[in-house]
C-alpha cells in the first residue's frame, strides 16, 4: 500500500510548544490503544489527523492546552464515527459513546477490521452489521416504587447467641473461664485423636 505524500510531511503547529503537542501526542497515542488501535499505520494516520484538527483549533484558542483540544477532537471524531456506524445521531454524546464502546469491543471491530477504525471510506458492510447487532437496546422506562423499611427477623437461634454474648461481655471473670475450658477441650481432644 502507497502511502500520500502528505500523510509522511512532517507536523509543524503554528501555536504551542513542542512539549505541549508531545503530551498531546502522547495522550492520543494512548487513547489509541486503549480502544486496541495496535496497528501503527492505522495509530500513525488517526494521530496526525486528531492533531491537525487540534492545531487549527489551537490557533483560534491558544489559550487551551493542545493536550486538552486533542482529547476533545478525537472524541468527537469517535463520537460522529459511531453515530455513521450505528445510524442514530439523535442519541446525546454519553450515549453514542457508550454504544460504540460496547458494541465495539463486543464485536472486536478494531482486531477484524483495523483499517476501518474511525475512517467511514473503508467499512466493509460485515463490519457495520456487527457493530448495529451488538449494540445495546434501551429497556423499559424506569418506574418510581416505594419500599418501607422493615427489621429483619434472623430466627431465636441468633437472638440466643447474642443475648449470650452480651451477658459473657458483662461478666469477664465467666468469658476467660470459658475460653479456659474450651482451650483445655479443644487440647483433650488432640491428644486424645493422636493415641
Amino acid at each position: 500500500m502507497e502511502l500520500p505524500l502528505e500523510s509522511l510531511s512532517a507536523f509543524r503547529p503554528r501555536t504551542g510548544t513542542p512539549e505541549e503537542w508531545n503530551a498531546a501526542y502522547v495522550r492520543v497515542e494512548d487513547y489509541l490503544r486503549a480502544h486496541r488501535v495496535h496497528n501503527r499505520l492505522q495509530q500513525s494516520r488517526l494521530l496526525q489527523e486528531v492533531l491537525v484538527r487540534a492545531a487549527r483549533r489551537h490557533e483560534q484558542n491558544p489559550a487551551v492546552s493542545p493536550t486538552t483540544l486533542a482529547a476533545e477532537e478525537i472524541d468527537r471524531m469517535m463520537d460522529e464515527w459511531f453515530g455513521e456506524l450505528l445510524e442514530d445521531k439523535q442519541l446525546p454524546h454519553e450515549r453514542i459513546a457508550i454504544e460504540g464502546r460496547v458494541a465495539l469491543s463486543m464485536c472486536d471491530g478494531v482486531e477484524r477490521w483495523p483499517y476501518s477504525f474511525l475512517d467511514m471510506r473503508n467499512v466493509p458492510p460485515e463490519f457495520v452489521q456487527e457493530m448495529k447487532r451488538r449494540s445495546m437496546q434501551a429497556g423499559p422506562d424506569l418506574a418510581v416504587s416505594s419500599m418501607v423499611p422493615r427489621e429483619i427477623e434472623l430466627g431465636t437461634i441468633t437472638e440466643v447467641a447474642g443475648q449470650t454474648f452480651e451477658q459473657i461481655e458483662k461478666w469477664p471473670i465467666l468469658r476467660v473461664t470459658l475460653l479456659w475450658t474450651l482451650f483445655l477441650a479443644v487440647l483433650a481432644l488432640v491428644f486424645y485423636a493422636t493415641r
